[in-house]
């Protein structure tokens, strides 16, 4: 064994209180079964001189019984070395990170990232890691971000490394680094918000040092791109504890940075002006609308959208709130308000056009339904709800019934009854009129034959003519159409 090894000692971590991992011999086992295409891999490497290992991500989740899915591996050898020894064996190579030290195998089904020794710095002023290779797998263990992911396991031996007590902060579930905290962010300051990720994604504390680095060093986090950054905040929102990760974010500062509307729905309430947190509610509603996933249609995955609509839903409210002189709170138009900010911070973030779209058109309709009252719309405005929601109706549905966070367990009732009742008039009015494919009986081409125009403005002023007749009328012949069209062509100016 080399001199930096020893065997982590798996039984005191499984005796833990409350431990969730699986000891020492069971774990490899599992680690084993599921990474057995690295075992060749590690002889092959072996018999060309150099070392090799599973590290990080794959051990840790052997260790929590979870399904190891990315295979992370790391070696003495040089990117250029590694793409030599797994010439002939791998399936297909890629070497899209080599940059950072990284090169992609396929073998068969598996997927593999390789990467040699590193160690990663951040200049003060520069977006981009610098990366030099080390030495050791010591030394590169001593480097990770967490001592949970500062597990490794050497091949084709199988012999467990652990030199920061990893499987012990397993059992205790708790997040330290393997050095200090504050040089492990200074190493990469978005190690800050993988804390967040990993409290949200593992369910797993953050240890007080680790809180008081990150506390004093957030602001070193404005170095690291947009890119990088919203990638931790959608694992963190799509985790199984997001509640957990985004209090952290706001409790350290990170939130100021990443998502500073969050921390500022905590709208300080006096006295004579007392209404709901508007922080907790949210958080509430967050954790509401992850329970209502599941319903209306099958779904395989955490929903990003739904969840960060949720989270956003009320990001207007501080710029709309005004004290009325009967002492009530309002937040007149806080949905349009916030639907233009949240369409601001995912710019900021680099989202999507698409994911930014479906987003903002839930925040804009998210207070839509609280005018149908008692249930006294039209058919027309029922056809105008489904038309604004489009493709999101299903997930709207979900945000509209995760936002009843009252304690009157009466008025939360009736408001369920309501909607039910407003999905049944959809669900009906969907039956007889195709509601998901709301358009005229008659399209662009139909309008310029009849009215003898051609394509301009004029046809698009038809077709909206027609539309809004069929939204407030419903399905027509397209006799009747036709009939309305030349009446309202003879009666313009």
């Amino acid at each position: 064994m080399p001199p930096e090894s020893r065997t982590s000692p798996g039984a005191s971590a499984s005796e833990a209180p409350g431990a969730a991992v699986l000891d020492q011999r069971a774990a490899l086992a599992l680690l084993r079964e599921r990474a057995a295409v690295v075992e060749e891999l590690g002889t092959l490497f072996a018999g060309a001189g150099h070392e090799l290992a599973l590290v990080g991500g794959p051990v840790r989740d052997a260790f929590l019984g979870r399904v190891v899915d990315d295979l992370d591996l790391t070696t003495d050898a040089r990117p250029e070395r590694v793409l030599e020894v797994v010439s002939g064996w791998a399936d297909a190579t890629w070497d899209v990170g080599i940059a950072f030290g990284t090169v992609g195998v396929r073998k068969g089904d598996h997927k593999l990232e390789i990467t040699t020794y590193r160690a990663e710095a951040y200049d003060r002023a520069s977006r981009k890691p610098e990366v030099t290779y080390g030495d050791s797998l010591a030394d590169d263990l001593v480097r990770r971000d967490f001592t949970v992911n500062a597990l490794a396991v050497r091949l084709p031996s199988w012999e467990l490394v652990d030199l920061h007590d990893g499987v012990g902060d397993l059992g205790r579930r708790v997040l330290r680094t393997p050095g200090t905290p504050e040089e492990s962010f200074s190493d990469d300051p978005l190690r800050m918000m993988r804390a967040a990720r990993f409290a949200s994604t593992l369910g797993f504390d953050v240890a007080p040092e680790v809180v008081a680095a990150m506390e004093a060093m957030y602001g070193r986090l404005a170095i690291v791109s947009a890119e990088r950054v919203r990638d931790e905040l959608v694992k963190l929102v799509l985790g199984a504890h997001p509640r957990a990760g985004l209090t952290l974010m706001v409790s350290t500062g990170l939130a100021e940075l990443v998502l500073p509307e969050l921390p500022a729905l905590a709208l300080e309430v006096d006295e004579h002006h007392r209404h709901k947190d508007v922080y907790e509610h949210t958080l509430t509603v967050l954790e509401q609308a992850i329970d209502l996933e599941t319903s209306h249609e099958p779904v395989t995955a955490p929903d990003f959208v739904l969840r960060f609509a949720a989270l956003m839903h009320d990001v207007g409210k501080p710029r709309t709130r005004r004290f009325e002189d009967d002492g009530r709170v309002s937040f007149h138009h806080h949905e349009v308000v916030g639907a233009r900010i949240t369409r601001k911070r995912m710019q900021t973030l680099r989202f999507s056009t698409e994911t930014t779209d479906q987003v903002c058109d839930l925040v804009a309709l998210h207070l839509r339904f609280h005018g149908y009252g008692d249930g006294e719309w039209t058919d027309s405005a029922v056809r105008r709800y489904v038309r604004d929601a489009g493709d999101q109706l299903v997930r709207l549905h979900k945000l509209t019934r995760a936002d009843c966070t009252t304690r009157n367990k009466r008025k939360a009732d009736r408001l369920a009854r309501t909607y039910d009742e407003l999905e049944e008039r959809i669900d009906r009015l969907s039956e007889e009129e195709e509601l998901a494919a709301i358009r005229p009986a008659l399209d662009g081409n139909a309008i310029m034959a009849i009215l003898g125009i051609p394509p301009g403005r004029e046809v698009g002023e038809a077709y909206r003519f027609l539309l809004e007749m069929r939204l407030d009328q419903g399905p027509m012949s397209d006799v009747d159409a036709e009939s309305a069209l030349r009446a309202w062509w003879a009666a313009r100016p």
